[in-house]
């Protein structure tokens, strides 16, 4: 059974992984599907930080839009797809990056990550999606 909508927004705001898919661009070629984290409150725009030079912000760049799934196994089955056009592009501050790795991480390990994604991960961007088209189940309710 397809969920409310205010069930599926808030069910996007639970700290799920997403995969994220984007067009690869290549015609005959599946579209560039990855794991990732994002944040999202219920109304708003789902972000997501990723490297400012990687294959998948260019994809995004060329693409304009993204869509991220999101998914559970219990206590039922349930799962929420959401894609939609990029809104806004900019260089992720720390507060940002703080935000997004406090959503995924327990508290005495977000200060170690956020300093290596500092020295080790270059310049990131934090992309907006506004959520365009929602596909959602809970199998459960069947």
């Amino acid at each position: 059974m397809a969920l409310t909508r205010e069930e599926r927004e808030q069910f996007l705001a639970e700290p799920h992984i997403a995969a994220l898919a984007v067009d690869s661009g290549d015609a005959g070629r599946a579209p560039l599907t990855v794991p990732i984290w994002y944040q999202y409150t219920p109304g708003g725009d789902a972000w997501i930080i990723t490297g400012e030079d990687s294959r998948k912000q260019r994809l995004i760049e060329r693409a304009g839009r993204f869509s991220l799934m999101v998914d559970r196994l219990a206590p039922t089955v349930r799962y929420v797809s959401v894609e939609g056009p990029v809104v806004s592009a900019a260089p992720a501050t720390r507060d940002q990056l703080v935000e997004i790795t406090a959503r995924y991480m327990p508290a005495d390990k977000i200060g170690p990550y956020v300093e290596f994604a500092e020295k080790e991960l270059g310049e990131q961007l934090v992309v907006r999606m506004r959520p365009q088209r929602w596909i959602s189940q809970d199998l459960g309710r069947v």
